[in-house]
């Protein structure tokens, strides 16, 4: 019994401080909020590794998607009535996607530009007979000057207009 004696008082200093260092340190039952099993601190990591997904290109947009975006400031810098801006936006959704057709099939430079220039011609004569001549004439300076440049032309006008009106 003797020498039973220091594994006696060792057992009893074991079982007496287990339940502090539990209660100190947060150990046994997963400790500060996190449940079950006894994971320890922070956040814990799969090791599984996560993989990262890789953004996918936007898919380009279709003809139609395009003229649509773009119809709207093309009517109000032209100022187009409705039907106007029908025949405007049928022409030019065809002759778009004929042109995203030749950019798809890659032909050589000299090919894509005969290409370009007979689609530009034959678009120019179906505005052309679609359009009064002053509308066409307006659409085709603003190819040339750019939608932007052209719809703050129209607004400067406008204002003018106003303060002559004003005065």
């Amino acid at each position: 019994m003797k020498n039973n004696i220091p594994y006696v008082i060792l057992l009893f200093v074991l079982l007496f401080t287990s339940p502090e260092l539990v209660a100190q340190y947060g150990y046994g039952s997963g400790g500060y909020g996190y449940g079950g099993g006894g994971y320890g601190y922070g956040r814990q990591r799969s090791a599984i590794p996560q993989v990262q997904e890789t953004p996918k290109a936007p898919e380009p947009k279709t003809a139609e998607q395009i003229v649509n975006d773009e119809m709207p400031g093309i009517a109000e810098a032209l100022e187009l009535n409705e039907f106007e801006s029908a025949v405007m936006s049928s022409v030019l959704k065809k002759y778009l996607q004929k042109r995203i057709e030749m950019q798809i099939l890659e032909l050589s430079p000299e090919q894509m530009r005969e290409g370009m220039e007979k689609i530009t011609k034959a678009q120019d004569e179906e505005l052309k007979a679609g359009l009064p001549i002053e509308k066409y004439e307006a659409f085709v300076e603003m190819q040339k000057k750019g939608l932007q440049k052209t719809q703050k032309e129209r607004k400067r006008q406008k204002k003018r207009k106003k303060k002559k009106s004003k005065d």
